[in-house]
């Protein structure tokens, strides 16, 4: 990334809630893949290609917000490994508060685009974690999206 971006990223970083349009929605969808990565001891920079690749798809002509999108959810994943007052189960209690206050967002969990990170798991305990993760998410979406319907 260009060292502009970088600079500027940091300076949104501060003020993130101020500068970056959406950022509620950006921070969940970084959680969501934090929540995932984190899970995996043994992540690579795979899963963050990964990240930016979903980042280049959901925000098609915005390329700062697809490098947000990455550099959120690589702060989150260092915040849980550095165990620096986030941790799994933390990090699952925000996304479900997220979903109380705005239930639009579980619109935003896509189960499908998310087991392509189960590729790159190679220990079956990991891989068991995660896919609970992923039912989780599932099941939440999924009750979130029924209540909204109601």
């Amino acid at each position: 990334m260009k060292l502009g971006f970088r600079m500027k990223h940091y300076f949104y970083n501060a003020f993130r809630e101020i500068f970056v349009h959406h950022h509620g929605s950006l921070t969940f969808r970084a959680k969501i893949y934090s929540l995932l990565i984190a899970a995996n001891e043994k992540a690579t920079v795979d899963n963050f290609i990964i990240v930016k690749q979903h980042g280049s798809t959901i925000y098609k002509n915005d390329k700062d917000r697809a490098n947000l999108l990455l550099l959120s959810t690589k702060e989150l994943v260092q915040k849980v490994r550095d165990n620096n007052g986030l941790g799994i189960d933390s990090l699952i209690q925000s996304i479900q508060s997220d979903l109380k206050v705005a239930p639009r967002y579980a619109k935003k969990i896509d189960i499908n685009s998310l087991k392509e990170f189960l590729n790159l798991t190679y220990d079956e305990d990991t891989l068991a974690y995660q896919n609970s993760i992923l039912e989780f998410l599932e099941t939440l979406k999924n009750e979130t999206l029924n209540k909204t319907n109601r």
